[in-house]
Protein backbone atom coordinates (compact mmCIF):
# COMPACT_ATOMS: atom_id res chain seq x y z
CA UNK A 1 0.00 0.00 0.00
CA UNK A 2 1.14 3.34 -0.53
CA UNK A 3 0.29 6.69 0.38
CA UNK A 4 1.68 10.41 1.80
CA UNK A 5 2.84 11.48 4.96
CA UNK A 6 -0.02 13.75 6.61
CA UNK A 7 1.08 14.70 9.78
CA UNK A 8 4.94 13.63 11.59
CA UNK A 9 4.90 13.78 15.54
CA UNK A 10 8.59 12.57 15.49
CA UNK A 11 7.73 8.93 16.72
CA UNK A 12 4.61 8.60 15.11
CA UNK A 13 3.52 9.34 11.71
CA UNK A 14 -0.29 9.78 10.18
CA UNK A 15 -0.19 8.55 6.53
CA UNK A 16 -3.45 9.35 4.10
CA UNK A 17 -3.65 5.92 2.05
CA UNK A 18 -3.38 7.18 -2.02
CA UNK A 19 -6.48 4.70 -2.82
CA UNK A 20 -8.81 5.37 -0.30
CA UNK A 21 -7.98 7.77 1.67
CA UNK A 22 -8.07 6.48 4.92
CA UNK A 23 -5.38 7.78 7.45
CA UNK A 24 -3.03 5.22 9.30
CA UNK A 25 -1.18 5.61 12.63
CA UNK A 26 2.33 4.28 11.56
CA UNK A 27 5.81 3.65 12.56
CA UNK A 28 8.62 3.17 11.09
CA UNK A 29 10.44 -0.31 10.43
CA UNK A 30 14.13 0.02 11.00
CA UNK A 31 16.06 3.21 10.41
CA UNK A 32 16.02 5.07 7.59
CA UNK A 33 18.88 7.41 6.45
CA UNK A 34 19.21 10.19 3.42
CA UNK A 35 22.66 10.39 1.96
CA UNK A 36 24.91 12.80 2.67
CA UNK A 37 22.26 14.88 5.38
CA UNK A 38 22.42 14.11 8.57
CA UNK A 39 18.73 14.79 9.79
CA UNK A 40 16.88 14.86 13.16
CA UNK A 41 13.79 13.37 11.05
CA UNK A 42 13.98 10.90 8.74
CA UNK A 43 10.31 11.21 7.63
CA UNK A 44 8.87 14.59 6.84
CA UNK A 45 5.20 15.66 5.67
CA UNK A 46 4.69 14.98 2.35
CA UNK A 47 6.67 11.96 2.08
CA UNK A 48 5.13 9.42 -0.15
CA UNK A 49 5.38 6.12 1.26
CA UNK A 50 5.09 1.95 1.41
CA UNK A 51 3.16 0.70 4.17
CA UNK A 52 1.76 -2.61 5.94
CA UNK A 53 -1.50 -2.62 7.91
CA UNK A 54 -0.75 -4.31 11.35
CA UNK A 55 -3.41 -7.22 12.35
CA UNK A 56 -3.25 -6.51 16.36
CA UNK A 57 -4.44 -2.98 15.98
CA UNK A 58 -7.23 -1.32 13.28
CA UNK A 59 -5.40 1.71 11.96
CA UNK A 60 -1.75 1.00 12.97
CA UNK A 61 0.31 0.36 10.08
CA UNK A 62 4.37 -0.18 9.35
CA UNK A 63 6.31 1.97 6.92
CA UNK A 64 8.70 0.16 4.96
CA UNK A 65 10.07 2.76 2.17
CA UNK A 66 10.67 6.27 1.72
CA UNK A 67 10.19 7.33 -2.07
CA UNK A 68 12.91 9.61 -3.47
CA UNK A 69 12.20 12.74 -2.79
CA UNK A 70 11.33 15.45 -5.50
CA UNK A 71 12.45 18.29 -3.09
CA UNK A 72 12.37 18.96 0.08
CA UNK A 73 12.68 22.25 1.75
CA UNK A 74 15.27 22.10 5.65
CA UNK A 75 16.59 24.11 8.74
CA UNK A 76 18.58 23.63 11.22
CA UNK A 77 17.50 21.13 13.76
CA UNK A 78 17.04 23.05 17.03
CA UNK A 79 17.64 19.61 19.10
CA UNK A 80 20.45 17.91 17.14
CA UNK A 81 23.75 20.06 16.71
CA UNK A 82 24.74 19.77 13.05
CA UNK A 83 21.48 18.31 11.86
CA UNK A 84 19.05 19.51 9.65
CA UNK A 85 15.15 19.28 10.43
CA UNK A 86 13.40 18.53 7.24
CA UNK A 87 10.19 21.06 7.52
CA UNK A 88 8.48 19.71 4.09
CA UNK A 89 8.66 17.40 1.18
CA UNK A 90 7.39 16.84 -2.80
CA UNK A 91 6.24 20.70 -2.68
CA UNK A 92 4.65 22.65 -5.77
CA UNK A 93 5.62 25.82 -3.97
CA UNK A 94 6.35 27.39 -0.37
CA UNK A 95 4.06 30.42 0.75
CA UNK A 96 6.25 32.50 3.14
CA UNK A 97 4.16 35.25 5.58
CA UNK A 98 5.61 38.05 6.53
CA UNK A 99 4.41 40.71 8.47
CA UNK A 100 5.95 44.48 8.64
CA UNK A 101 4.76 45.40 12.13
CA UNK A 102 3.18 43.39 14.68
CA UNK A 103 6.02 41.47 14.64
CA UNK A 104 8.43 42.59 12.41
CA UNK A 105 9.93 39.83 9.45
CA UNK A 106 13.23 40.88 8.87
CA UNK A 107 15.03 40.66 5.42
CA UNK A 108 17.73 38.26 7.27
CA UNK A 109 14.60 35.86 7.78
CA UNK A 110 12.95 36.24 4.36
CA UNK A 111 16.16 36.12 2.29
CA UNK A 112 17.29 32.91 4.25
CA UNK A 113 13.88 31.29 3.31
CA UNK A 114 14.59 32.33 -0.03
CA UNK A 115 17.87 30.99 -0.41
CA UNK A 116 16.76 27.65 1.04
CA UNK A 117 13.85 27.73 -1.17
CA UNK A 118 16.54 28.43 -4.19
CA UNK A 119 19.08 25.27 -3.44
CA UNK A 120 16.25 23.02 -3.61
CA UNK A 121 14.28 24.57 -6.35
CA UNK A 122 11.10 25.38 -4.76
CA UNK A 123 9.31 28.52 -5.75
CA UNK A 124 8.49 31.08 -3.04
CA UNK A 125 5.51 33.36 -2.93
CA UNK A 126 5.75 36.18 -0.27
CA UNK A 127 2.46 37.05 1.53
CA UNK A 128 2.13 40.22 3.15
CA UNK A 129 -0.29 39.70 5.98
CA UNK A 130 -1.37 42.35 8.35
CA UNK A 131 -1.89 45.09 5.80
CA UNK A 132 -5.03 46.94 7.98
CA UNK A 133 -2.30 47.55 10.55
CA UNK A 134 -0.58 50.03 7.94
CA UNK A 135 -0.88 53.78 6.87
CA UNK A 136 -0.58 55.16 3.31
CA UNK A 137 3.08 54.97 4.25
CA UNK A 138 3.39 51.82 5.30
CA UNK A 139 1.58 50.44 2.47
CA UNK A 140 3.76 52.10 -0.04
CA UNK A 141 6.95 50.45 1.79
CA UNK A 142 5.17 47.53 1.57
CA UNK A 143 4.71 47.47 -2.21
CA UNK A 144 8.03 48.42 -2.60
CA UNK A 145 9.74 45.94 -0.83
CA UNK A 146 7.04 43.46 -3.02
CA UNK A 147 8.48 45.31 -5.84
CA UNK A 148 12.04 44.09 -5.19
CA UNK A 149 10.91 40.46 -4.72
CA UNK A 150 9.06 40.15 -7.81
CA UNK A 151 11.80 41.93 -9.74
CA UNK A 152 13.84 38.63 -8.98
CA UNK A 153 11.47 36.13 -9.47
CA UNK A 154 9.46 35.83 -6.46
CA UNK A 155 5.65 36.70 -6.34
CA UNK A 156 4.08 38.44 -3.39
CA UNK A 157 0.49 39.00 -2.57
CA UNK A 158 -1.26 40.92 0.33
CA UNK A 159 -3.92 40.06 2.89
CA UNK A 160 -5.46 40.90 6.41
CA UNK A 161 -6.15 37.23 7.07
CA UNK A 162 -8.65 38.72 10.62
CA UNK A 163 -10.78 40.47 8.18
CA UNK A 164 -10.82 38.23 4.87
CA UNK A 165 -9.52 40.68 2.83
CA UNK A 166 -7.11 39.89 0.00
CA UNK A 167 -7.52 35.88 1.54
CA UNK A 168 -9.40 35.01 -1.95
CA UNK A 169 -5.94 35.99 -3.95
CA UNK A 170 -3.88 33.84 -1.84
CA UNK A 171 -6.60 31.17 -2.20
CA UNK A 172 -5.92 30.85 -5.69
CA UNK A 173 -2.36 30.61 -5.39
CA UNK A 174 -2.89 27.15 -3.59
CA UNK A 175 -5.25 25.79 -6.31
CA UNK A 176 -4.40 22.01 -7.24
CA UNK A 177 -0.89 22.26 -5.35
CA UNK A 178 0.77 21.15 -2.44
CA UNK A 179 2.07 24.43 -0.83
CA UNK A 180 4.39 24.57 2.75
CA UNK A 181 2.83 27.43 4.42
CA UNK A 182 6.04 29.09 6.61
CA UNK A 183 6.73 32.08 8.65
CA UNK A 184 7.65 33.53 12.22
CA UNK A 185 5.80 33.07 15.48
CA UNK A 186 3.28 35.61 15.40
CA UNK A 187 2.72 36.89 11.55
CA UNK A 188 -0.79 35.16 11.55
CA UNK A 189 -0.47 31.90 9.85
CA UNK A 190 -2.93 30.20 11.44
CA UNK A 191 -5.40 32.94 11.40
CA UNK A 192 -4.92 32.71 7.55
CA UNK A 193 -5.38 28.58 7.29
CA UNK A 194 -8.67 29.44 9.43
CA UNK A 195 -9.58 32.12 6.54
CA UNK A 196 -8.76 29.43 3.92
CA UNK A 197 -9.90 26.52 5.49
CA UNK A 198 -13.39 27.11 7.29
CA UNK A 199 -14.09 23.68 7.87
CA UNK A 200 -10.62 23.10 9.45
CA UNK A 201 -11.91 21.75 13.01
CA UNK A 202 -13.44 19.34 10.75
CA UNK A 203 -10.70 18.10 8.69
CA UNK A 204 -7.90 18.11 11.43
CA UNK A 205 -10.34 16.47 14.06
CA UNK A 206 -10.01 13.04 11.72
CA UNK A 207 -6.19 13.56 11.91
CA UNK A 208 -5.92 14.49 15.38
CA UNK A 209 -7.19 11.66 16.85
CA UNK A 210 -4.30 9.29 15.66
CA UNK A 211 -1.70 11.86 17.22
CA UNK A 212 0.03 10.74 20.67
CA UNK A 213 -1.97 11.90 23.49
CA UNK A 214 -1.25 14.58 24.92
CA UNK A 215 0.73 16.20 22.17
CA UNK A 216 0.35 19.90 21.62
CA UNK A 217 -0.65 19.59 17.84
CA UNK A 218 0.75 23.03 16.75
CA UNK A 219 4.46 22.46 17.46
CA UNK A 220 4.57 19.29 14.42
CA UNK A 221 4.06 19.89 10.71
CA UNK A 222 0.60 18.99 9.12
CA UNK A 223 -0.33 18.27 5.76
CA UNK A 224 -4.58 19.99 5.68
CA UNK A 225 -6.87 19.79 2.67
CA UNK A 226 -8.04 23.04 1.48
CA UNK A 227 -10.14 20.70 -1.37
CA UNK A 228 -9.11 17.81 -3.45
CA UNK A 229 -6.23 18.10 -4.94
CA UNK A 230 -4.88 21.34 -2.98
CA UNK A 231 -2.98 20.89 0.05
CA UNK A 232 -1.56 23.16 2.55
CA UNK A 233 1.63 21.59 5.14
CA UNK A 234 1.48 23.82 8.30
CA UNK A 235 4.69 24.22 9.71
CA UNK A 236 5.70 25.65 13.27
CA UNK A 237 6.26 28.99 13.61
CA UNK A 238 10.12 29.76 12.83
CA UNK A 239 12.22 31.53 14.95
CA UNK A 240 15.25 31.17 13.22
CA UNK A 241 16.64 29.80 10.01
CA UNK A 242 19.47 28.69 9.77
CA UNK A 243 20.71 27.58 6.58
CA UNK A 244 22.02 24.24 6.10
CA UNK A 245 24.42 22.31 3.73
CA UNK A 246 25.23 25.13 1.93
CA UNK A 247 29.37 26.16 1.22
CA UNK A 248 30.25 29.89 1.35
CA UNK A 249 31.49 29.49 -2.12
CA UNK A 250 27.90 28.30 -3.32
CA UNK A 251 25.92 31.21 -1.81
CA UNK A 252 25.94 33.44 -4.17
CA UNK A 253 24.06 31.08 -6.76
CA UNK A 254 21.20 31.30 -4.79
CA UNK A 255 20.95 35.10 -5.18
CA UNK A 256 18.77 35.72 -8.48
CA UNK A 257 20.56 38.84 -9.18
CA UNK A 258 24.10 37.94 -7.55
CA UNK A 259 23.64 34.57 -9.92
CA UNK A 260 23.36 36.90 -13.61
CA UNK A 261 26.88 38.60 -12.53
CA UNK A 262 28.93 35.45 -10.79
CA UNK A 263 31.09 35.17 -14.52
CA UNK A 264 31.74 39.13 -14.80
CA UNK A 265 34.29 39.17 -11.49
CA UNK A 266 38.13 39.92 -12.16
CA UNK A 267 38.23 36.19 -10.00
CA UNK A 268 36.79 33.15 -10.31
CA UNK A 269 36.26 32.81 -6.59
CA UNK A 270 35.26 36.08 -5.66
CA UNK A 271 33.22 35.98 -2.64
CA UNK A 272 31.81 39.47 -3.17
CA UNK A 273 32.97 41.36 0.13
CA UNK A 274 36.79 43.40 -0.53
CA UNK A 275 37.73 41.79 -4.03
CA UNK A 276 38.90 44.12 -6.92
CA UNK A 277 36.66 44.09 -10.08
CA UNK A 278 33.94 42.70 -8.31
CA UNK A 279 31.11 42.79 -10.27
CA UNK A 280 27.81 41.93 -7.71
CA UNK A 281 30.11 44.57 -5.35
CA UNK A 282 29.79 47.69 -8.49
CA UNK A 283 26.24 46.66 -8.87
CA UNK A 284 25.30 47.44 -5.01
CA UNK A 285 27.53 50.25 -5.67
CA UNK A 286 25.28 51.25 -8.87
CA UNK A 287 22.03 50.68 -7.17
CA UNK A 288 21.68 47.60 -9.50
CA UNK A 289 21.78 45.22 -6.40
CA UNK A 290 19.21 45.92 -3.09
CA UNK A 291 21.69 46.93 -0.36
CA UNK A 292 19.23 44.71 2.25
CA UNK A 293 19.81 41.92 0.17
CA UNK A 294 23.47 42.00 -0.41
CA UNK A 295 23.56 42.95 3.63
CA UNK A 296 21.84 39.43 3.63
CA UNK A 297 24.62 37.68 1.61
CA UNK A 298 27.16 39.66 4.58
CA UNK A 299 25.38 37.56 7.02
CA UNK A 300 24.73 34.52 5.42
CA UNK A 301 28.04 34.11 4.58
CA UNK A 302 29.90 35.17 8.47
CA UNK A 303 26.45 32.57 9.59
CA UNK A 304 25.51 35.48 11.86
CA UNK A 305 22.31 35.14 13.63
CA UNK A 306 18.96 35.99 11.73
CA UNK A 307 16.31 36.68 13.83
CA UNK A 308 16.04 40.59 14.09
Amino acid sequence: MTGTVVKSTGSWYVVRDAATEQLYRCRLRGKFKIKNLKVSNPLAVGDLVTFEPEQQAEGAAVITHIAPRRNYIVRRSVHTTGHAHIVGANLDQALLVVTLVSPTTSFGFIDRFLVTAEAYHIPVVLVFNKADLLDADGLAYQEEIAGMYRSLGYGSCACTASTGAGVAAVDALLDGKTSLLSGHSGVGKSTLINALVPDLDIKTAEISQFSDKGVHTTTFAEMLEVRPGTYIIDTPGIKELGLVDIKPAELAGYFPEMRALLNQCRYHNCQHVHEPGCAVREAVDAGRMALPRYDSYLSMLADDDNRH
